[in-house]
């Protein structure tokens, strides 16, 4: 392995205990953080244990299996097997004849009662089948996936540039005027429907759950220890929005957006912009968002 490299993590093995293996013949697989690397048996002979474990982490020059030396032939002998000894049949004398018993007179059948019909009972009405419990408005699912060891020095080196280098704010536009337009044919209905004040918040919300059910490594989240080890990727979209309150900006979350069409994300915005007013706001309300929202202000991006 080259010089930076100091240790890898162990993929997988391709012999096992009992394998007999010719020198230089490839044993196991490691990854590192560039390439994979082959590690072959350092002289011929049979595997008598292996000394770590598939996705352990092993260092440079650490032994990773216990190596008998041997030739083939001496490997592929096996003891003879002595041929089982004839089971010995066992005579069994036959027991003495117990006195035959006369056998019980037969009694006499009985006479078969006949069976009254039952009359038939009133039938009950069917009951509709009662739903078990009311289904929940979203699925709160996560999956986990260990990061190889390219993909973690990947994110090494980039959260040391954010730390280090100058970053730099991309800005897109983009055209609203279909957006716009919508807003304008539907508002006053909207308000007249649900009481809901129809804004542009609601519509950015749904595009970015729509993009994120395309991209869900935009959703995901890096965890474990170390700086963070594995990748959490989300069935769920909580999006932080940004509230103006008199002691400042707030970032209460809107919970399982992806959910909610634009009326629900707008009614859920509007209740906690008037919680966020009233000084109501919870840690609960605050915390856990997957995705933030951050809207301009004084014509400012």
């Amino acid at each position: 392995m080259a010089e930076s490299i100091t240790e890898g993590t162990l993929k997988q093995f391709s012999k096992q205990v009992g394998d007999f293996v010719e020198r230089d013949e490839e044993i196991a697989t490691i990854e590192t953080d560039k390439i994979d690397v082959a590690v072959n048996a350092p002289e011929s002979g049979t595997i008598k244990e292996l000394l770590v474990s598939e996705e352990d982490t092993v260092t440079v020059g650490q032994p990773i299996v216990k190596l008998e030396p041997g030739s083939g032939g001496e490997a592929a002998e096996k003891p003879k097997h002595e041929p089982a000894p004839e089971k010995k049949e066992e005579k069994t004398e036959a027991s003495p004849s117990k006195p035959e018993t006369k056998e019980a007179a037969p009694s006499k059948p009985e006479p078969v009662k006949e069976k009254q019909p039952e009359r038939p009972k009133p039938t009950e009405p069917r009951k509709e089948a009662e739903p078990s419990t009311p289904a929940q408005a979203g699925g709160r699912e996560e999956r986990r996936v260990k990061m190889n060891r390219m993909r973690l020095r990947i994110a090494e080196r980039l959260k040391q540039s954010q730390n280090t280098a100058a970053s730099l704010t991309t800005f897109n536009e983009v055209d609203m005027s279909s957006l716009m337009e919508f807003r304008k044919l539907y508002k006053d209905d909207v308000l007249k429907k649900t009481g809901v004040k129809l804004g542009f918040m609601s519509a950015f919300s749904r595009a970015c759950v729509l993009a994120m059910k395309d991209l869900p490594a935009v959703n995901a989240s890096i965890e474990g220890p170390n700086g963070g080890d594995t990748i959490v990727y989300r069935d769920y979209v909580d999006i932080s929005v940004a509230v103006a309150t008199e002691k400042g900006l707030v970032t209460p979350v809107v919970r399982n957006a992806e959910g909610m069409d634009l009326v629900g994300i707008e009614k859920a915005i509007a209740d906690l912009g008037k919680k966020a007013r009233d000084n109501k706001l919870t840690i609960e309300d605050m915390a856990g968002g997957t995705f933030t929202i951050s809207n301009g202000v004084f014509s400012v991006h």
